[in-house]
């Protein structure tokens, strides 16, 4: 996967063509300590190191001399170096030291070249870069990598189709991350879903041939500070009997996108080894029409007790999340995370690109939005807005699973998962797409990690060494 970024090569090799990255602030300045051939050939390309673009400089024998890249030194600049990748020719390149030697830049310049050669070619073959990078032997570079391969994780799982990624194939995933850093983990299946109190979950998987379970991980010092993560694992939802519309189900196979990030991240917490009592859990269905799938004014239970009315078949995610949420909070966790691709509202209010994220706890949504946005990995609050709470309520049950109105989708949502995460010192939901729509360097079409490097730093940050 990331096999063009490679170590520092040996002497008896031809020496790696330099990288020079260059603001157009402090393009001036650079330019005059080149050669007078180079600023020819710099004026007759008419470069002047806007971000993203780049220019081959040539040598007295008509081979490459060095590179220079224009970037602005902000969180973006992570994308403008993603761009060298597809770039540059065949060769292999080394950035040169005012890029390795600032811990930040270095961190965003190895982030930008290990996503910008990030491909999903399980089905078909597509070509590796040309270019080669030589890996700086610095804790920037270390944490990049950590940073990629936790997103490539995500990025892969959400790009597998449903038919190869169904509740069984998702809780192999989560077993071979768990064997890769000796974490636990458990698994409870089908009808024993419903014997071990998971009734909301099994209610919306018991309609798929495909059994639901859900995915318990657990990794780290028992005694350290608990953090736990929950990912929305629907592997493919077709609306149930509130049958989707066959244009919206052409993504569905991401809508386990929520379980993806949270594998994701939980391997950058591992490899990381931060000091924290790490559980991952994740509701795994798929939300099919069959003889024995849940119903429009079905009353179901949940694992708090609450009975929940049916509303609509197509909100399930909530209902999954519901029993993984107040099984998280049981333990009084010191911080509580979901992600879920949720509802279509969120997008509306945000657009694909802007995680909806809200919080009971002012302090841990404030340091995940702040830190999201000074990394290029935003989110934004949305309030968990009490006067709407009464739009969730039931003539016959606890509880509605959808509002009795048409307008604030992602709030009525949020509203209703706060009310399974009570206990949890500090709890947050985020509420994303998870798919690029389109390529740009570094984001190819598919599958994407939102919010998981923003919540990695907040992790890390509060809990780290």
């Amino acid at each position: 996967m990331f096999d063009h970024i490679i170590p520092a090569p040996s002497s008896a090799t031809a020496a790696p063509i330099p990288l020079h990255a260059v603001t157009p602030a402090g393009f001036t300045a650079w330019l005059e300590g080149q050669s007078a051939i180079h600023k020819a050939w710099i004026a007759a390309n008419r470069f002047d190191a806007k971000r993203g673009t780049s220019l081959l400089l040539p040598d007295a024998d008509g081979g490459a001399a060095m590179v220079v890249l224009g970037f602005e030194d902000d969180a973006q600049s992570v994308w403008d170096f993603a761009a060298l990748v597809s770039l540059l020719p065949k060769g292999t390149y080394q950035f040169e030291k005012a890029v390795t030697a600032n811990d930040i830049l270095c961190e965003r310049a190895m982030l930008g070249l290990y996503l910008g050669g990030y491909r999903f070619d399980r089905y078909r073959k597509i070509d590796a870069p040309q270019a080669s990078f030589v890996r700086p032997d610095n804790a920037a570079s270390n944490r990049a990598e950590n940073t990629a391969r936790g997103m490539a994780l995500t990025r892969d799982l959400i790009n597998v189709p449903a038919n190869d990624m169904g509740p069984a194939e998702l809780a192999d995933a989560a077993q071979t991350l768990a064997g890769e850093f000796d974490a636990t983990i458990t698994t409870i299946v089908g009808d024993d879903l419903e014997t071990q109190n998971y009734p909301s979950i099994y209610a919306v998987g018991k309609g798929s041939a495909r059994a639901p379970r859900l995915i318990d991980l657990r990794w780290g010092d028992e005694n350290a500070p608990r953090v736990t993560l929950v990912g929305k694992g629907v592997c493919f939802d077709t609306g149930g009997y509130d049958l989707k519309p066959a244009s919206n189900m052409l993504l569905m196979k991401k809508d386990m996108g929520g379980a993806a990030q949270v594998l994701g991240l939980a391997r950058m917490i591992m490899a990381a080894k931060l000091p924290v009592r790490l559980r991952v859990l994740i509701p795994a269905v798929e939300n099919m029409v069959s003889g024995n799938a849940f119903r429009p004014s079905d009353i179901i239970n949940t694992r708090k007790g609450v009975t929940v009315e049916v509303g609509n078949t197509d909100a399930e995610g909530r209902l999954v999340l519901s029993d993984a949420l107040t099984e998280a909070a049981s333990e009084d966790p010191e911080m509580l995370l979901d992600f879920a691709t949720l509802t279509g509202a969120a997008r509306v209010a945000l657009g694909l690109g802007l995680p909806a994220l809200f919080s009971n706890n002012d302090d841990l949504a404030n340091a995940l939005q702040n830190t999201g946005i000074d990394m290029g990995d935003p989110l934004w609050r949305l309030p968990l807005w009490e006067d709407y709470r009464p739009m969730l309520d039931s003539k016959v049950a606890d509880t509605n699973n959808i509002s009795s109105g048409a307008f604030g989708g992602a709030i009525i949502a949020a509203l209703f998962l706060d009310r399974f995460a009570k206990g949890a010192k500090a709890w947050a939901h985020i509420d994303l797409m998870a798919w690029n729509p389109a390529g740009t360097p570094g984001r190819p079409e598919g599958g994407e990690a939102q919010g998981i490097r923003a919540a990695f730093k907040v992790i890390s940050d509060r809990y780290g060494k």
